[in-house]
């Protein structure tokens, strides 16, 4: 019997290695695939699409496509990419997509009246629809398989908590795109928590002088403000450059990251930021959309997906300069 159990014994083991060393190689040849810009599936050639409310010059949505292309080469995805900041040509760009009858689609919701016929129509013809970043409170309602992002006044509370601790008193929200919901629920959100006074800012966000000089104007004539929060990466160096010029003492803090932002933490000029992780709101969205067609897979289980907030400050910045300078934090 101790014979015939160390015989079992060894083929056991052999068995095991076998079956380790296999899935060891094939998770290897996925990493390699991966890394040489080739499939890890054998999935057919699927096409999702991505419409976004994406301004020009807008880093934000270069990280998320970041993810989503990223995603797309590991799924042997073909990614296309459109937007426009106004609802009603949004619309008109998803509605270009079910023409062409694309797999899958992904589309943020900021303005979520102008877009709802045409997410509808997506769902109707049977085009599966993630929604990112915006429109979480209307995703499921359209008809969306699930919604990946932040919960934005969530997201707002946390700055405001953070305002707060940091001792500052009154707060310029700057909101950069008139008539985005999610811009109003994190300035909403900053207000609900922070035991000072907030004051919205409207600014031009398509033209950076005017949001500079918009901003360098109201602290020179409101000397009470000691907090600035902007709601885009692109946006705060334009406070810190409006701060220098109107010779303020306030805190320049912002939503989102990109290099320009991780220089600002690592130096000071910015206070903190808070990050909802957009490579991985585009990675995901593709990666959901590649199960859902392959597995019939959905996360979520009616609840969005989320990826922040994630207050950072100085003491993060060394790490995140490498992520950010790769476009992918």
């Amino acid at each position: 019997m101790r014979a015939l159990g160390a015989v079992l014994a060894v083929v056991l083991a052999v068995v095991l290695t076998g079956c380790s060393s296999t899935g060891g190689k094939r998770a290897e040849d996925a990493r390699k695939a991966a890394a040489e810009g080739r499939a890890a599936v054998d999935t057919p050639r699927w096409t999702f699409a991505m419409v976004t409310h994406s301004g020009d010059g807008d880093t934000f949505w270069d990280i998320v496509q970041n993810g989503a292309k990223q995603a797309a080469v590991k799924d042997n995805v073909e990614f296309l990419y459109a937007k426009s900041d106004e609802g009603q040509q949004q619309a008109q760009l998803i509605d270009s997509y079910v023409d062409k009858k694309v797999d899958g689609l992904i589309v943020t919701l900021a303005k979520p009246e102008a877009m709802k016929a045409a997410v509808q129509r997506a769902v109707k013809a049977g085009i599966p629809v993630i929604t990112v970043n915006s429109g979480a409170d209307q995703s499921k309602a359209y008809g969306a398989l699930t919604h990946i992002g932040q919960d934005e006044g969530v997201a707002g509370e946390a700055v405001g908590t953070e305002l707060g601790e940091r001792g500052r008193k009154k707060a310029l929200c700057i909101l950069h795109e008139q008539g985005n919901v999610g811009h109003e629920q994190r300035c909403d959100g900053v207000r609900k928590t922070f035991p000072g006074q907030v004051e919205n800012l409207y600014v031009d966000g398509t033209t950076m002088p005017d949001v500079q000089a918009s901003i360098e104007a109201k602290l020179q004539t409101d000397r009470s403000v000691d907090a600035v929060v902007t709601l885009g990466a692109p946006f705060a160096d334009a406070a810190v450059q409006a701060k220098r010029t109107a010779g303020s003492k306030a805190e320049i803090d912002t939503f989102d990251l990109n290099a320009k932002v991780a220089a600002g933490l690592k130096s000071g000029d910015l206070g903190f930021a808070v990050d909802q992780q957009p490579y991985l709101q585009g990675y995901q969205a593709v990666d959901l959309l590649w199960l859902y067609r392959y597995n019939a897979d959905v996360l979520g289980g009616g609840r969005p997906v989320f990826t922040g907030p994630q207050v950072v400050t100085k003491d993060d910045a060394g790490k995140l300069e490498e992520y950010t300078r790769r476009g992918t934090r």
